[in-house]
């Protein structure tokens, strides 16, 4: 494993003590079983790891592995996916860090489209599919955050001070909310078309519409000066100023 795979280990270690932690597992991560209780009159001081496991990579080529098959109602935000599956529990440690117990999933696609890949957990506990469902839903959250970075400007502000950052980040996502919650409360999303491209088909509106969608609606509805019907040249027909509101709304 790298030096970052041991400060993970390291964190890992001190956040499980508090919480569940689910998060990737590198196939060529360090396994071992659990250490035995030390024997009567046993010398020195206690293992804390038993014997060396075989990596994840051996175990997902090791073809006397027991693959079991799954249908995950969601997956990534793609519906239904048919997945197979293997867990086990062991011990992650390294050298002059805390033991970790923890439950490792390996998941493998049967149509191949995407690479075989692990995942952990500290609850030992939890079932392998549990684990599974629970890490897929961290989706939204991605999808969130990326949205966030594009419309909103997340993580692109160039400010010095500690407490402005500190600000900043969670302004910006009340922001993210404000705008969600907006268009639910005008009944954009019941009748809001996203935008379609060629190269990409969209089934349901993303937030690059509705927060067009929201700026359409405060800026139409703004009191802003209108030329006079009456005069002999109309400036800036209303019409004209609808268009212009319906371009600039997604490109602001």
């Amino acid at each position: 494993m790298a030096d970052n795979s041991y400060s993970a280990l390291e964190w890992l270690a001190t956040v499980s003590q508090m919480a569940t932690v689910m998060t990737r597992l590198r196939l060529d991560a360090a396994l071992y079983e659990p250490a035995k209780p030390p024997e009567r009159g046993q010398m020195g001081r206690p293992r804390k790891k038993g014997k060396r496991l075989a990596t994840l990579t051996q175990v997902v080529s090791d073809g006397e592995t027991v693959w079991q098959r799954a249908t995950m109602k969601r997956w990534y935000g793609q519906g239904p996916r048919e997945i197979e599956w293997v867990s086990k529990t062991a011990v992650w440690y390294h050298a002059g860090k805390a033991v970790v117990p923890i439950r490792w999933v390996l998941i493998r696609d049967p149509q191949g489209d995407f690479e075989t890949q692990a995942l952990l957990s500290t609850d030992l506990d939890l079932s392998a599919l549990e684990i599974i469902s629970d890490f897929v839903q961290r989706w939204q959250l991605e999808v969130t955050f990326e949205e966030a970075r594009a419309h909103l400007g997340m993580e692109t502000q160039r400010q010095w001070n500690d407490l402005a950052i500190a600000r900043t980040t969670p302004t910006l996502l009340g922001l993210y909310s404000i705008v969600t919650l907006m268009a639910e409360g005008l009944g954009a999303t019941k009748r809001m078309r996203g935008r379609q491209s060629a190269w990409y088909k969209k089934n349901r509106a993303t937030f690059s519409d509705t927060i067009a969608w929201v700026r359409r609606y405060l800026w139409a509805t703004a009191n802003f000066p209108m030329s006079s019907e009456q005069d002999d040249i109309v400036k800036l027909p209303r019409p004209l100023v609808d268009r212009l509101i319906e371009a600039l709304c997604y490109a602001a």
